[in-house]
């Protein structure tokens, strides 16, 4: 019963934020900054799901002094809402300036009038790309400090990430060990060539694995891959075809099921992979993270994380790294099980990992 209920429960909230979503209306929201956060700010709205909004008017900080004041005059505060009003905006989303010129002060009048005239406000802090949502805020006699913890995992929290993979990998084993034996038959049976694929990853520390995989391709795929660069959907390094020409029949169903990924769970009993982590990139594509984005490499990769619930031929090598380093900056049992959580439904979507 306990376990209907906990089902049912994420089950029922699924459903309710599935109909929140459809029956809500579009929030239409104003964004204040440079064409740079615009951009991407307007991809993540439009690009994934979970969210109903749409940027409807872009204003470039250079160019929004007028919106900023001193003094919350009548006719500046009728100015703005007539403004808003002309357009039906909902929300203002801010990109504060961080040039030289940048005046922090006219960001904050901006904040307080657009909130004057009923207008609800988001502002996208620079910050957070490097330190992350953990933080810790502490008053100091009116003065609020933010304390940014430490990077890498402590021991403690090392070996209860180690503990919860051996544990739920070797729960993950015993239970489906009768469907590898099906998939390795069904390989054999397909087509010529080993039940498993191994491929150089580069690991914990810059260490180089063997990650296994059951075998989707012919024998000769890689041979064949330079032949098909022109066709390749993912951006900035990455290589994915939806419809690949070199992935057998079995390949295919294992592929959009995402069942190909079981063999490394192998990979986590050696102690070269976690159930969750940063994705382990071929050495080819690892050589293009450069400076503070090799960090992701402070946590063994995992079968999951963050960048791959998003959908890996949406997202581009560069935002995928910075996924990667704030996730192991904010890391906690938490976020692995929830991002096993979500994986599920991605899995079952046949969105593929």
């Amino acid at each position: 019963m306990w376990l209907m209920l906990a089902a049912l429960l994420v089950l029922a909230r699924a459903l309710a934020r599935a109909l929140a979503l459809r029956l809500g209306p579009l929030e239409r929201c104003l964004f204040i900054g440079d064409e740079r956060s615009a951009a991407m700010t307007a991809s993540k709205l439009t690009g994934h799901g979970g969210i109903k909004a749409k940027i409807v008017a872009h204003l470039d900080l250079d160019k929004a002094a007028p919106w900023s004041t001193h003094a919350f005059s009548a006719p500046r505060l009728s100015e703005i809402r007539d403004l808003a009003q002309s357009l039906d905006v909902h929300r203002a989303i801010i990109a504060p300036g961080w040039g030289a010129n940048a005046d922090p002060g006219e960001t904050l009048n901006l904040v307080r009038t657009l909130k004057a005239v009923g207008v609800r406000v988001s502002v996208l802090p620079r910050m957070l790309e490097v330190v992350g949502s953990s933080v810790e805020f502490d008053d100091l006699h009116g003065v609020t400090l933010m304390g940014v913890r430490r990077f890498d995992l402590t021991r403690s929290s090392a070996a209860l990430k180690r503990v919860f993979d051996l544990l739920g990998t070797s729960i993950g084993l015993v239970a489906i060990s009768p469907l590898m034996i099906v998939i390795a038959v069904a390989i054999k049976l397909d087509s010529r060539g080993p039940v498993f694929f191994r491929q150089l990853r580069v690991g914990r520390h810059g260490q180089r694995f063997q990650m296994l995989k059951f075998r989707t391709m012919t024998p000769e795929a890689e041979a064949l891959k330079d032949s098909l660069r022109h066709r390749n959907e993912a951006q900035e390094g990455l290589f994915k075809i939806s419809e690949d020409p070199r992935v057998t029949r079995v390949g295919r169903l294992l592929r959009r099921s995402a069942l190909d990924e079981l063999p490394q769970l192998f990979n986590i009993i050696q102690g070269e992979m976690s159930l969750v982590g940063p994705r382990p990139l071929v050495v080819e594509e690892d050589q293009r993270i450069e400076g503070w984005h090799r960090r992701r490499l402070e946590l063994m990769p995992g079968m999951t994380g963050p960048w791959q619930i998003l959908g890996p031929s949406r997202v581009p090598l560069k935002e995928m790294v910075a996924l990667d380093y704030l996730y192991v900056a904010n890391w906690s049992l938490w976020t692995d099980i929830k991002i096993l959580l979500r994986t599920v439904p991605h899995v079952l979507g046949r969105r593929g990992l």
